[in-house]
């Protein structure tokens, strides 16, 4: 038997906490967390603010008592302030002040990642918040329900950006969003997709205040009234932050070794350069099949993935991580955008050499009433034809069509073997000429 000891319990620390505590049952577990919670599905935060949910009951898929029950100890509200990774030995603080040590034969890190906050003047004002935890989508909707808030600033584009804005604008108030980029979802999407959501937000009345740098909040007494960027000066007596998340790296980046972004460098097992010490979740690197190489891809599903490798690893199952592709997807206002592996400008950004193949029809055959358009773009590397990246949009529900290119960038698939692929025809579903294949059939 090995004690094994936990630092952080959300996604990435629970799948390992329970993959340890269900099948090796032999093991000590002790999990450390600063949270009250546990098991938090913060891609829910907007659905529960944005009122298309009745509440958050079930958002939460695990908890301390789960733990426990299993046979695991659990320190919550508990602050990590060492490791001692010479002697394997976790220093911490309770809340009620009280020291804590545990020695450990194996550590799994689950530390996360944290929002980034600018450093910009009046950022300490009140009424200005992130989006991570639960307590700040309590926030939020405490702010939302104040009637003497009307006008809404989010800060950032990206997923979570996005999303907040339909909220807030759910919620009867001024959404305005702002951006440096000159679109939203610039990270995972070209702009033949992109400016289909920037529409769609304006339609539904978001204002888009995209190209713009935020240089100030204004206040009047301690909380926000206004915020000032390159190109004007709004009325804001809210301002959520969403402008990405950095790998909480503050316990490991003086004794591990760490990528170019911070994040711990781990290999397919997901152990760290230190021995018996491995890194799951937000705070690790992951494998990208796309790139071939070591990346940093904050995504619930690549955390749980890695919590479970690294579960069976430390208790002694060898099992390799088979890579991930970043895949992930959107619905807002009742448009699906999804994605996997590389945009074109992230593949510029890597110095893949690439080509791309786009088409557009209706998702199924012309006589079938209730029809949507759907777009896809496949992007595969020049030199050697393999898929690295696709892009799918519609009102239709096109997700599951992401996973198949997820799959196939994991195995090396080329565009041309694609181009004849095995696609069934049914005129509920599809087209006879799906629209995966004439894109394929596109590709120079």
């Amino acid at each position: 038997m090995s004690k094994i000891v936990l630092i952080g319990a959300n996604h990435a620390g629970t799948a390992a906490a329970n993959t340890i505590l269900d099948n090796y049952p032999e093991h000590e577990v002790v999990i450390i967390d600063r949270n009250t919670n546990i098991s938090y599905l913060g891609c829910g935060t907007a659905l529960w603010v944005g009122r298309q949910i009745d509440g958050t009951d079930g958002l939460f898929y695990c908890s301390q008592d789960v733990f426990e029950q299993k046979h695991a100890k659990v320190y919550m509200e508990t602050e990590v302030t060492d490791i001692d990774y010479t002697n394997k030995k976790v220093h911490a603080r309770a809340k009620d002040g009280s020291e804590i040590t545990e020695g450990y034969d194996k550590l799994i890190l689950a530390t996360g990642s944290l929002p980034i906050i600018p450093k910009i003047p009046g950022i300490d004002l009140g009424n200005v918040e992130v989006v991570k935890l639960f307590q700040d989508g309590q926030k939020i909707n405490r702010a939302l329900d104040d009637p003497n808030i009307k006008n809404v600033a989010v800060v950032g584009a990206g997923y979570i950006g996005v999303e907040i804005a339909e909220a807030v604008r759910r919620r009867g108030k001024n959404a305005m969003l702002f951006e440096m980029q000159d679109t939203s979802l610039a990270g995972y999407y070209d702009p033949w997709f992109t400016h289909d959501m920037d529409r769609i937000l304006g339609e539904h009345g978001i204002e888009l205040h995209y190209s713009e740098a935020v240089e100030e909040l204004k206040g009047s007494g301690d909380k926000v009234q206004s915020i000032r960027t390159d190109k004007g000066e709004y009325a804001a007596e809210l301002v959520i932050l969403a402008i990405g998340f950095v790998p909480n790296n503050a316990l490991a980046k003086d004794a591990l070794k760490l990528h170019t972004n911070g994040a711990v460098l781990v290999n397919l097992n997901q152990e760290s350069s230190v021995p018996d010490v491995y890194a799951i979740g937000d705070c690790a690197t992951v494998y990208s099949n796309a790139l071939r190489g070591p990346a940093y891809i904050a995504l619930a599903t690549n955390a749980v993935r890695s919590g479970i490798v690294a579960a069976h690893n430390a208790c002694g199952t060898a099992l390799e991580s088979i890579g991930v592709q970043g895949s992930n997807g959107i619905s807002i206002y009742g448009y699906n955008m999804v994605s996997t592996g590389l945009n074109l400008k992230a593949a510029e950004a890597a110095g893949i050499e690439v080509e791309y193949t786009d088409y557009q029809d209706l998702q199924k055959p012309a006589f079938i009433q209730e029809n949507q358009s759907v777009k896809v773009r496949i992007v595969y590397e020049k030199s050697s034809r393999r898929i690295v990246g696709a892009q799918i949009a519609s009102y239709e529900d096109i997700s599951m069509g992401i996973h198949m290119f997820s799959l196939a960038i994991e195995e090396g698939v080329t565009i041309d073997k694609l181009k004849l692929l095995d696609i069934f025809f049914l005129p509920h579903f599809n087209q006879p000429y799906n629209y995966i294949t004439m894109a394929a059939l596109g590709a120079k």
